[in-house]
């Protein structure tokens, strides 16, 4: 017994019904597709019904080739998360070193003395000591 799945036209009295083809006005058959059909010669292999042993096979490429569409769709989706990622980094780099600079401007002496001006105090014109302290006195 073979493995195929064959589909019987349906009969009528001793004559197999044909329904008539309907073409487009406009496509006179020269469709890409048609053309294709043609060259391809896909009606030969189904002469004597699907063949049904081939069913696995068939299903596990279409398997394969969802897992590698969607793989692509990851891949590409990741890739665009990176580059967002990347232009972000980029962004707050520039906003550390612009607040790093202007940190550094605003603790320079000058700028504190003359922000601490406006609270009344005034800068030591006199150099800072160093007080020691001997231990052995205690």
């Amino acid at each position: 017994m073979e493995n195929k799945f064959r589909i019987e036209p349906e009969k009528k009295g001793n004559e197999a019904r044909v329904k008539p083809e309907v073409k487009a006005p406009a496509s006179n058959g020269t469709s890409l597709f048609s053309g294709m059909e043609k060259r391809m010669k896909l009606e030969t292999y189904f002469e004597e019904g699907f063949p049904v042993q081939y069913l696995p096979k068939i299903l596990f490429v279409m398997l394969l080739s969802l897992i590698y569409i969607s793989n692509t769709h990851y891949a590409e989706k990741t890739t665009r998360a990176i580059d967002r990622a990347q232009s972000e980094v980029e962004d707050l780099r520039a906003d550390y070193t612009t607040l790093k600079a202007d940190v550094m401007f605003a603790s320079k002496q000058s700028e504190v003395a003359r922000r601490v001006k406006e609270l009344g105090l005034k800068e030591s014109l006199r150099p800072p000591f160093k007080v020691v302290v001997d231990e052995d006195e205690y």
